[in-house]
């Protein structure tokens, strides 16, 4: 699963690299945890910055509780989860991230390991959102899709995010792109274009938030 992960570029580089306007105060987030609100870009708008709730909260629920347990969507299955089912056709988005994490066991307890690109540039990991207009106010929300492990990945967990090649980001916007040719696209990252390191335990606790959280150690 992907249960946090780090977004700390500048809103002029998410500018630079997504092409979407960044309107308001942008936040870094060196430990984006559920139930935060968190930076996505919509197919409803993809020229601009949305700030959504990490936890899916389909249009259809009755408790808004149900989010937690929808932090992430497994590929595989999508078509098959009716939470998941028709986001997957109408409202898929890109969640932005330059890392995320994942806890690997050791003798001396669980290690948080953060994973980013050989670059340590900015990704979207593939998305799908919803609204839920059963409260007073309307809830905007979103999950993570996640995948297979590639074989260096796997070393720590047996799943990993979507992390989309930007080429296809795009292509998982469309709003007129076929299933048969989005699908594809939800595959394990090459490893080869990947690193991981070990990070501070402070880490485990969504409350701290700091650059000292990316640090190796």
């Amino acid at each position: 699963m992907c249960g946090r992960y780090s977004i700390t570029a500048d809103g002029q580089q998410i500018t630079l690299r997504f092409g979407v306007q960044v309107a308001g105060d942008w936040q870094a987030h060196y430990n984006a945890a559920p139930s935060q609100h968190l930076p996505v870009i919509l197919n409803r708008d993809p020229q601009s910055v949305q700030w959504l709730r990490w936890g899916l909260v389909p249009h259809w629920a009755k408790d808004p509780s149900i989010g937690h347990k929808m932090i992430n969507a497994r590929a595989e299955t999508l078509l098959e989860k009716p939470s998941f089912r028709e986001p997957l056709r109408k409202r898929r988005c890109l969640v932005l991230a330059d890392g995320y994490y994942e806890w690997q066991a050791t003798p001396q307890g669980k290690q948080p390991m953060r994973f980013v690109l050989e670059d340590a540039q900015p990704f979207a990991m593939a998305g799908l959102w919803e609204e839920w207009n059963a409260g007073a106010t309307p809830l905007a929300t979103f999950t993570v899709i996640t995948t297979s492990a590639n074989p260096m990945a796997a070393a720590v967990h047996n799943r990993m995010p979507v992390i989309l090649e930007p080429e296809t980001e795009r292509d998982w916007l469309n709003p007129d792109a076929d299933l048969a040719d989005l699908l594809p696209l939800l595959t394990p990252f090459a490893g080869e274009k990947m690193q991981v390191y070990p990070v501070s335990t402070r880490l485990n606790s969504p409350s701290n938030d700091d650059p000292s959280l990316i640090a190796r150690i």
